[in-house]
């Protein structure tokens, strides 16, 4: 057999094997009620359909160029050469692990059904809760700081276009700024108000693109560029002239790793999709190893390709110079000036990052709106009766524009303060993470025995690679809430721990005093 399942009578941590007279292959639809669900999506999705919405939201154009001036900052070409291949084997084997549950448990709700599962009727239910808010706001977080850095990014783009800033270019209001990422929201809504078809071909696009942009990017912008970097420099130089006040390069270095860290999340899209993915319990999993997998690479070379244009790192980061201090849009724009006196070029490639972060964040709310859509079908959520409902073309048409707002509630904070801002997209990699780790925790702990895995598993490795994700997890969850300044202050403490602190205690907090009476997590709608 291959895994095949059904729901144990005492809502156990896991599912048992069937009769071998069920030993032929099981319909996407049969093991989805095996799971206690009849099916309400369009189940559309090819296994490379499934990759491209996850490789696009990973979208190492979208995370490597908007982080790029963190890595500069902490350590350098060094952090970032080195840092990459480290934080994505790492990355790799929490995918590992998600993926192996993920083939046994195929459905859009993804991590907390999974944590539901695997802790059985005692503590399934909290489990589930807590799994899930983090989940969902950590998607949340994700869509608002994708959004809003191509608002950003547009924002640097009319900057230079407008012959930078000290050509007496034009820098948008931080109004403005926020009108972009509702417009870039509303867009994105209404692209994920089409019927799956469309998302699927969108999403393959995006994927092209990424891939096509990372090659064209690395490749043009060295060879336009007057000035290169030697190899030396790229791969030995250490920066430690941060100017926060922080000399110790091991932790310069850690506070470098974020750069890849953020880059490498929402790779759980793939289990989100899983309800409109045909041979799900195959495809979803690979859509997982094989999105983190190939990002690894293009984003390494794409470190490797730009940073072969960085000469001087200090200026890069200079808000004075005619970018405003966005390194990489300065490292574009000089390429191109300096070759044929404007930097026209710089630009048109600053646009194909743009294209690049529109469709990731089209992804991100493909993503949100499949899990409010099923944590919603659980109940979990207020108003649940009304975010689960499908329209005729099998869209969760209210969990999409449910998840856009939310997106854009989240921005309005960098109108009071970019500190705020910052602390509340925080969640976007650490409560994200938490969200990843807490399922292999129970999997790795409560289920070792009973986990009986699906097609795709890691074998005995299982629990040894579960272990290693969970510590890999926890490190991060330090080491990014770590101060990232001294002397420390209201504008330079790091609001990580405080924004994720917030969010721990709100749903553990709702947890006792409402959703135990009531909460039981996932709530089967088939026939027994």
């Amino acid at each position: 057999m291959e895994g095949n399942i059904r729901i144990s009578e005492d809502g156990g941590s896991c599912y048992h094997p069937l009769p071998d007279s069920a030993d032929s292959i099981v319909s996407d639809d049969d093991r989805l009620q095996q799971l206690g669900y009849k099916r309400q999506l369009t189940r559309g999705l090819s296994a490379i359909a499934n990759f491209s919405v996850t490789f696009s939201i990973i979208s190492v154009l979208t995370g490597l160029t908007t982080t790029y001036g963190t890595g500069l900052t902490y350590g350098g070409t060094v952090t970032m050469v080195y840092g990459w291949p480290i934080v994505g084997m790492l990355t790799m084997v929490v995918g590992a692990s998600m993926a192996e549950i993920c083939s046994a448990f195929p459905t859009s709700g993804g991590l907390y059904f999974w944590s539901a599962k695997l802790c059985g009727n005692d503590w399934g239910p909290f489990a589930s809760w807590l799994t899930g808010w983090f989940n969902i706001v950590g998607q949340w977080a994700v869509t608002t700081s994708v959004d809003f850095s191509l608002a950003q990014l547009i924002q640097v783009i009319i900057l230079l276009s407008t012959g930078g800033k000290n050509g007496g270019g034009y820098e948008a209001s931080k109004y403005l700024v926020i009108g972009f990422h509702g417009g870039i929201l509303f867009l994105h809504a209404i692209i994920n108000s089409l019927p799956i078809s469309w998302l699927s071909l969108f999403g393959q696009l995006a994927a092209g693109w990424n891939i096509v942009g990372v090659f064209v990017l690395m490749i043009l912008i060295p060879c336009v560029a007057t000035e290169r970097a030697s190899a030396k420099f790229v791969f030995t130089h250490f920066n430690t002239d941060n100017g926060d006040g922080i000399n110790n390069k091991l932790y310069i270095f850690i506070l470098g790793l974020l750069m890849s860290q953020y880059t490498l999340t929402g790779y759980d899209a793939s289990a989100h999709m899983t309800e409109e993915t045909k041979n799900a319990d195959k495809n979803g999993p690979r859509g997982i190893i094989s999105s983190i997998g190939i990002s690894i690479i293009v984003g390494w070379g794409y470190i490797l390709g730009i940073t072969f244009a960085v000469t001087n790192i200090s200026y890069l980061l200079d808000e004075t110079n005619d970018a405003g201090g966005y390194a990489i849009a300065e490292i574009f724009y000089l390429a191109f000036k300096n070759r044929y006196g404007n930097g026209v070029g710089g630009i048109i490639c600053l646009g194909v990052v743009a294209v690049a972060i529109f469709f990731c964040g089209m992804s991100s709310v493909t993503s949100n709106s499949r899990m409010a859509y099923a944590f919603s079908r659980d109940g979990a959520m207020p108003f649940s009766s009304v975010w689960h409902k499908v329209n005729k073309q099998e869209v969760p048409i209210n969990a999409v524009w449910l998840s856009a707002f939310i997106s854009f509630c989240m921005a309005l904070t960098s109108l009071g303060s970019l500190v705020a801002f910052q602390a509340m997209v925080s969640i976007a990699t650490i409560g994200l993470y938490i969200a990843y780790a807490l399922p292999i925790f129970f999997r790795v702990t409560l289920a070792r025995k009973s986990f009986i895995p699906g097609p795709f598993n890691l074998g005995r490795y299982g629990i040894i690679v579960g272990w290693v994700a969970v510590l890999w997890v926890v490190t991060i969850s330090v080491l990014f809430s770590l101060p990232v300044a001294y002397p420390i202050t209201n504008e330079t403490l790091n609001y990580t721990p405080v924004a994720v602190g917030c969010l721990f205690v709100l749903t553990v907090s709702s947890w006792i005093f409402s959703a135990r009476h009531w909460f039981r997590g996932p709530i089967t709608n088939v026939d027994t």
